[in-house]
């Protein structure tokens, strides 16, 4: 399905029917499935009601919807374990409702902040710092391994789950790296200078 585009009445003689299709969408509990003209073009929308406005969603043509067969990963082996601990971390973060601050748009907040303070001549307000990706990683990988071990100890089993962190990369320090550096050169110096000492001069 497409982008979502608010649908109006066109004028005073199409306001009865808009409203009438919109009530009895709205009391029914259904959707409605349209074909409409764009751009030259035949196609299908879906039609729902939100608040006191129809809304129309843009659908696609078989043809126009790429497989997805060839951005399927390749085949790997998933055990029951792996899927049950899956689906309680799932129950685990399911939520009735989608309020709180990771549901605002920052964004546009944070760009509307810096529009104003341009406008007005002020300084521009600071950007806030960042959480480290690396304790997200952590944080998930902890509440997998309680899932999968609440979900073994619920069938009366080990509880030991085999999940296990990601490894670490191994990190060159900038140190080591300018000292190769450093003794790379002094080779390729010394190496030079040997060539031009064994080099025989001509005489005049």
């Amino acid at each position: 399905m497409g982008d979502g585009y608010y649908l109006q009445a066109d004028g005073p003689v199409a306001a009865k029917p808009y409203t009438l299709l919109r009530m009895a969408l709205e009391r029914s509990a259904k959707v409605a499935i349209a074909k409409y003209a764009w751009s030259g073009r035949e196609r299908l929308g879906l039609l729902r009601v939100r608040d006191d406005a129809i809304v129309l969603h843009a659908m696609r043509w078989p043809d126009e919807i790429r497989s997805p067969q060839e951005l399927a990963p390749s085949p790997v082996e998933i055990s029951e374990d792996e899927i049950e601990g899956a689906q309680a971390l799932i129950d685990h973060m399911t939520r009735d409702s989608l309020e709180g601050s990771e549901f605002v748009d920052h964004y546009t907040d944070a760009l509307a902040e810096v529009i104003k303070a341009k406008r007005e001549g002020h300084a521009l307000p600071a950007a806030p710092e960042t959480a480290a990706s690396a304790g997200q990683v952590v944080d998930l990988m902890s509440a997998l391994e309680a899932s999968v071990k609440k979900a073994r100890a619920s069938r009366g089993e080990d509880g030991d789950a085999d999940v296990h962190e990601l490894p670490a990369k191994k990190k060159t320090t900038a140190k080591k790296a300018a000292k190769k550096a450093v003794a790379k050169k002094a080779t390729a110096k010394k190496s030079t200078a040997k060539k031009s000492a064994a080099k025989p001069k001509r005489s005049a």
